[in-house]
């Protein structure tokens, strides 16, 4: 790939591959696209990148991150590839050796088919760490084991539900410590972590990023943080959410910084590892429990309500199906009252959705709503023998993660990672969006693209009417290193490098940079 310059603000990228159609060339000028044609036709401009053949496609979208978080996995304790309660206890110690001061953050570590049979205790922890503060997180990021001087942080924690004294934590008290841990980290640290998040997703091609932040997941001004990096520095776009209820003060975070929705990691629920999300059911392997709703349902439609009259997205953290249906019973109340069309005009958002009933679909497409999902939860947990059927049962299990039902009921997808809960990976979303462990819940690969880029524009309230391609589109642009169409990158399920990607017409990974 070569590029000649010569001077000015527009950018002609020919001699590339566009869907299926090689020989084609795009012009780019004040941050969108100004024309899309054929090479041999294309205009003058004041820069020229010689494509060499390659693929280029609109840039990826992430349509769920924590970037502060996914950058301290990066950076940090990452537990994700640990096969056993010793194998994790080993790199805790190796990390704690090579850390020194602080506190000690760790993620991924998933006890599901340990030799064990069990997660790290805080006795476990306290034994390497001493008297340190120390928070690992499990895998789902919705309960941790702490240690005994992270407990000291946080007065009254043992009053709190979800408490155990072994020092494995769950709901409010687990919310509570991951606040108090990630609390400790100063700003010069939180920085940098969300600036390795930013650098890790322009290289995956991923030109947006959308961030779910709260106050149980990162606070506002971590938040205001990482906006303010995203507009001084180059990469990918970021557009913040913030999980709280309108009636404890969530509209006005919002107003205050400009974000793009009233929700993301609003918690109505918890996740399926830590038996925490809210099921119509009990779970299989422990039936004295369904999970648990966070929320009265008066106080999710007081939220729905005050986001729809101020024509604010509002989005809901939802993986079990009580808490799709409780969410669902709060928006309905909202289109009696409001009207069918206030509601859809906000596009309101359902994080994750791992467990939805067929009417509870109908309801989703009738009120506009969108599914924001994540395909590696069912690349990682689904099929009949994952964990996903250790918790609910081989029947159930597979009917997690309806892909093809929500698109094919009109229902809009965005994709998106979860980043730190499972990392940032684009092509390898995709894929597993089309090979899902149920083959009938699999979505056509075009379709699964399709939700992976312009999904999460759509999802963003931000999309351009003829999609990101058009002439007038924002230029989040990504050039692959490889010569074949798009087609046969779906099909041969490749993850080709991206060699250049950009957004808003600049070049923020690649030999432009």
């Amino acid at each position: 790939m070569t590029e000649r310059d010569g001077g000015g603000s527009s950018l002609l990228v020919t001699d590339v591959t566009v869907g299926d159609r090689a020989g084609r060339a795009v012009l780019v000028a004040g941050g969108r696209i100004a024309w899309l044609g054929d090479a041999a036709d294309a205009p003058v401009a004041a820069r020229l990148l010689a494509g060499e053949g390659a693929l280029l496609t609109p840039a990826f979208v992430d349509a769920h991150v924590h970037a502060t978080a996914a950058g301290l996995a990066m950076t940090g304790l990452d537990l994700h590839s640990s096969v056993s309660l010793r194998d994790a206890v080993a790199a805790l110690r190796t990390h704690t050796s090579a850390t020194p001061e602080g506190v000690l953050l760790g993620t991924g570590w998933d006890e599901t088919g340990w030799p064990e049979g069990r997660g790290p205790t805080r006795h476990d922890v306290d034994a390497v760490v001493g008297d340190r503060p120390a928070y690992l997180a499990r895998v789902d990021v919705h309960s941790a084991t702490v240690s005994t001087a992270l407990l000291e942080r946080v007065p009254g924690i043992a009053a709190l539900p979800g408490f155990h004294p072994d020092g494995q934590l769950r709901l409010d008290a687990h919310h509570a410590a991951r606040r108090a841990a990630y609390g400790a980290v100063d700003a010069v640290q939180r920085g940098a972590a969300q600036r390795a998040t930013r650098a890790a997703a322009a290289a995956l091609g991923i030109g947006s990023l959308h961030e779910m932040a709260g106050p149980e997941v990162s606070g506002s001004d971590d938040l205001a943080g990482l906006l303010a990096i995203a507009a001084a520095e180059p990469g990918p776009r970021v557009l913040g959410y913030w999980g709280e209820l309108a009636e404890r003060g969530g509209l006005e975070v919002v107003r205050d910084l400009r974000l793009a929705g009233a929700g993301g990691d609003l918690f109505c629920d918890g996740a399926l590892g830590s038996h925490t999300a809210a099921l119509s059911r009990p779970y299989s392997d422990r039936p004295e429990t369904a999970g648990h709703l966070r929320f009265d349902t008066s106080s999710l439609v007081e939220h729905v309500r005050a986001c729809t009259r101020a024509g604010v997205q509002a989005g809901f953290h939802v993986i079990g199906d009580a808490a799709v249906e409780q969410v669902l019973t709060a928006v309905g109340t909202v289109v009696e009252e409001l009207g069918r069309a206030a509601v859809r005009a906000c596009r309101h958002r359902l994080e994750h959705v791992e467990m939805v009933a067929a009417a509870a679909v109908d309801r989703l497409a009738e009120w506009g709503m969108v599914a924001s999902v994540q395909p590696a939860f069912d690349a990682a947990w689904g099929g009949d023998a994952g964990m996903y059927a250790e918790r609910l049962g081989v029947d159930r299990a597979m009917d997690t993660n309806p892909f093809a039902d929500l698109l094919d009921a009109g229902v809009p997808l965005a994709l998106g990672s979860d980043a730190p809960v499972t990392p940032m990976d684009p092509w390898g979303g995709v894929h597993a969006a089309v090979d899902h462990r149920t083959p009938a819940s699999g979505l056509r690969p075009y379709d699964a693209f399709d939700a992976a880029t312009h999904g999460g524009w759509h999802a963003a309230r931000a999309e351009h009417p003829q999609g990101p391609l058009a002439v007038g589109a924002p230029a989040d642009l990504a050039l692959w290193a490889t010569t074949e169409t798009l087609s046969a990158v779906l099909a041969g399920r490749a993850r080709p490098a991206c060699r250049l990607l950009l957004v808003d017409g600049a070049a923020v990974a690649g030999p432009a940079t």
